[in-house]
């Protein structure tokens, strides 16, 4: 997903007001940002920001918040945001190496789109659905953990689930041709790519 780098994008990313710029400072107070206690379901590789966009708009009730950690790509969703107001919406630019860093036990449901399958067996630990990751994920969910992951990646969609069992999740809900199933659904911009050229994409929901 990531794009040639972009003169000033730094610059221009913190100019928006959608951008959290130091997001460590409301760890366990993340809700004090929307000034309600709404639930916050969080995009974790939110690329250039269809999907969270169009979530945020579709449920005003929920606050969404994504992460991106390349600037060249969330400047892409802070452009989509000019002159739109949307209350429920903030992002902030940050790896989710770190996310427990700037979470703690706020977060009642994650969003894991088009993940970078890290192909290779020695780089298995830096997908988002690896144990090192899952682990890092009860640090911030307030309650029970609610995972959604939408892949194009037959590898990583069977390792992700063999992932989530032996890690105690349940699913929930699973497709293995998503836009054949009658499912509620938002498309992310590489979504739609992949469906317009017949590829199938999987999705599994999971609780613990």
């Amino acid at each position: 997903m990531r794009l040639k780098n972009i003169k000033g994008a730094k610059e221009k990313i913190n100019e928006s007001p959608y951008i959290i710029k130091h997001p460590e400072e409301y760890k366990g107070k993340f809700k004090t940002i929307f000034e309600n206690s709404n639930p916050i379901h969080l995009e974790i590789g939110t690329g250039k920001g269809d999907f969270i966009i169009n979530m945020a708009k579709k449920h005003p009730d929920i606050n969404f918040i994504g992460i991106e950690k390349f600037d060249s790509v969330i400047l892409r969703a802070t452009q989509k945001l000019e002159n739109i107001n949307i209350s429920n919406l903030k992002l902030i630019r940050f790896d989710a190496t770190e996310i427990e860093s700037i979470f703690d036990k706020e977060i009642d449901k994650v969003y894991l789109n088009f993940s970078d399958p890290w192909p290779k067996n020695r780089h298995e630990d830096r997908r988002l659905t690896s144990k090192r990751f899952l682990e890092r994920y009860d640090k911030i969910f307030k309650s029970k953990p609610h995972i959604i992951q939408k892949t194009d990646n037959r590898h990583l969609f069977e390792f992700s689930l063999i992932s989530f069992v032996n890690y105690g999740y349940q699913i929930i809900n699973i497709s293995l041709n998503l836009h054949e199933d009658d499912y509620d659904n938002v498309e992310t911009e590489y979504e739609q790519k992949f469906v317009s050229l017949g590829m199938p994409i999987y999705m599994v929901e999971v609780e613990k």
